[in-house]
C-alpha cells in the first residue's frame, strides 16, 4: 500500500454518489478524504478486521469481495468497480469487515472520515438516499444469490450472474455479440454460484452456441433471448 495523500476534486467526482454535488461541497471534503493505492492481489482488508468509521470507495481499478465458510470454502460475493463504495459497516454497522477485499488489479482506493461525510450529508440530504440505494441493490443481490443457491439449479444461477453484470456494467458489441464490459474467470464464477471450477467449465460448454467465454474471463452473449429461455426451460 502507497499512500497518495489528499484526494482532488476530480478524484472525488469519480465516485458515483458525489457526481452531482457542487464544487464547494466537494472542496469541503478534500482535506478529508485520502488517496491509497495498492498493488494487484494485494489485500484491502481482511474478514473480521476492525475498521476506521470511513467511507471506503475505489476510484481506480477492481476489487474482489471474498468471505470464507467455517469449512474454508470460498465464495466470491461480488467484483466492485472503479466509482463504487464498499465496506460498509465502516460507516453503518459494527466497525468489523464483513469479507476479505483483495485487488484484481492496480487500485485506487479514497476514504472519508465519517463525520465529515455526516456534515456533507446535512447539507445535501440526496447523498445518504444514494448511499442506501447502492447498499439496497447489493442486499437484493444478496437474497437472490441465496434463493439461488437453495431453489435454482446451476445453469439457472450461471445466467442470472451473466444478466446481473450485463445490467451493471452493460456491454459492448464485438462481431460475435455483446462482450460484458467486466471480466469473469472461470474460478470467480463458480465461487459466486456455488459450483466447482469443473462444473463451470462444463456449463459454458452447453452453452457453446449462445455464449462464447474467452481466456482471460471475456464473455460474449450470442443472444439474449436464447440465452433467457435456457434458464427456463432449466428450471
Amino acid at each position: 500500500m502507497i499512500v497518495k495523500g489528499c484526494s482532488s476534486i476530480a478524484q472525488l467526482k469519480q465516485i458515483s454518489i458525489f457526481q452531482d454535488l457542487a464544487t464547494t461541497q466537494l472542496e469541503s471534503l478534500v482535506p478529508y478524504s485520502y488517496v491509497r493505492e495498492y498493488q494487484q492481489d494485494e489485500i484491502i482488508m481482511h474478514e473480521g478486521d476492525d475498521l476506521p468509521q470511513q467511507l471506503h470507495a475505489l476510484i481506480a481499478g477492481k476489487l474482489e469481495i471474498k468471505k470464507t465458510a467455517v469449512n474454508g470454502k470460498e465464495t466470491v460475493v461480488r467484483l466492485i468497480p472503479a466509482g463504487e463504495l464498499f465496506a460498509a459497516p465502516a460507516i453503518f454497522g459494527n466497525g468489523i469487515s464483513p469479507a476479505t477485499v483483495i485487488c484484481q488489479l492496480k487500485s485506487e482506493v479514497l476514504t472519508i472520515e465519517r463525520e465529515v461525510l455526516l456534515k456533507v450529508i446535512s447539507e445535501s440530504p440526496e447523498i445518504s438516499l444514494k448511499i442506501l440505494f447502492v447498499f439496497n441493490q447489493r442486499l437484493q443481490q444478496l437474497h437472490n444469490t441465496v434463493h439461488g443457491l437453495i431453489s435454482e439449479r446451476a445453469m439457472v444461477r450461471l445466467v442470472r450472474l451473466i444478466q446481473y453484470y450485463r445490467d451493471r456494467d452493460g456491454t459492448h458489441p464485438q462481431i460475435q455479440g455483446d462482450c460484458l464490459n467486466v471480466k469473469l474467470t472461470y474460478y470467480q464464477i463458480a465461487r459466486s454460484i456455488g459450483i466447482t471450477y469443473e462444473e463451470c467449465v462444463r456449463l459454458f460448454k452447453k452453452l457453446k452456441q449462445i455464449v462464447t467465454y474467452q481466456r482471460g474471463g471475456t464473455i460474449i452473449v450470442k443472444d439474449w433471448d436464447r440465452l433467457e429461455l435456457v434458464s427456463k426451460d432449466t428450471q
